[in-house]
């Protein structure tokens, strides 16, 4: 039996590539040159003791928090117990995340192995059968409803969280506001879903007390975000864009509170469904 302690931070510090660099380029209706920074992205290959699991395309900001959120939220461990070891290595646009897990969660692993062709886009990439694309997952056990007045002006509140898409744009943005309604922290990234579990590693590694607080994301809300906020036990989600009807379904079924904050209107609770 494995007694290594669980890893709450990488074995070995590393330097990252540049999040963004500048490019040149020509205007279309003069030729005017000019240069404007562009967001970065580099491979990251995720390997579970020594089996190479995924390989996703990220930008290269707080890898470690991404390689500890990825496996918690894609359920291939239960929680940074059964992380003992994380290394990175690589350089330029490869890179290399080595995780050493626990016994019975890389059994698991091997017993539902699927290849992931990671991309910023879909989420479910890979996936083999449906089992593994709608997973039974715990039923949280409901929080109350986050005041309004958490949710008024949020939208510009966020911007000093977003120094990455402040400066160079195409990335999205997952952010933790604490149960007294503070912003606590942000993650950037160019896949919505690398962003959010970003955040989740970084709440992981730091022992932040999820509980009565809430995840917050800039982009669309799906089936994929869902189930990760569900994995790492967090009870509310609020999404800057419109939640689709698949991952209402899940969030109602689960009892996560799902919150739409439009830009012009008023938050919209999808979940827990109105009272008749």
């Amino acid at each position: 039996m494995n007694s290594k302690p669980p890893v709450c931070a990488a074995s070995s510090p590393l330097s990252m590539p540049a999040a963004s660099n500048t490019y040149d380029y020509v205007q279309l209706s003069d030729a005017k040159r000019d240069s404007t920074p562009l967001a970065e992205e580099v491979a990251l290959a995720i390997v579970y003791n020594g089996l190479n699991q995924a390989v996703m395309l990220v930008s290269p900001t707080d890898l470690e928090d991404f390689a500890v959120g990825f496996s918690v939220g894609s359920g291939i461990v239960e929680g940074t117990a059964e992380i003992y070891d994380l290394k990175l290595s690589g350089s330029g646009s490869a890179m290399y995340a080595d995780l050493e897990i626990s016994s019975r969660a890389f059994w698991n692993l091997k017993n539902q192995r699927r290849q992931l062709a990671g991309t910023s886009g879909c989420g479910l990439c890979g996936v083999e059968a449906l089992e593994q694309a709608l997973p039974d997952l715990a039923v949280l056990p409901g929080a109350p409803l986050p005041p309004a007045q958490w949710l008024v002006g949020l939208r510009e509140r966020i911007d000093a969280f977003q120094p990455l898409g402040q400066h160079c744009g195409a990335v999205h943005a997952a952010l933790f506001m604490d149960r007294q309604g503070e912003l606590l922290l942000g993650r950037e990234d160019i896949g919505r879903h690398n962003a959010l579990d970003k955040l989740i590693g970084a709440l992981l590694r730091q022992h932040i007390d999820s509980q009565g607080g809430l995840a917050i994301v800039t982009s669309r809300c799906s089936l994929e975000l869902i189930q990760k906020v569900l994995r790492a036990g967090i009870q509310t989600l609020v999404s800057l864009s419109a939640p689709t009807g698949l991952a209402l379904q899940w969030a109602r079924k689960h009892n996560l509170n799902l919150i739409h904050l439009p830009k012009h209107s008023a938050p919209r609770v999808y979940s827990p469904a109105a009272e008749s």
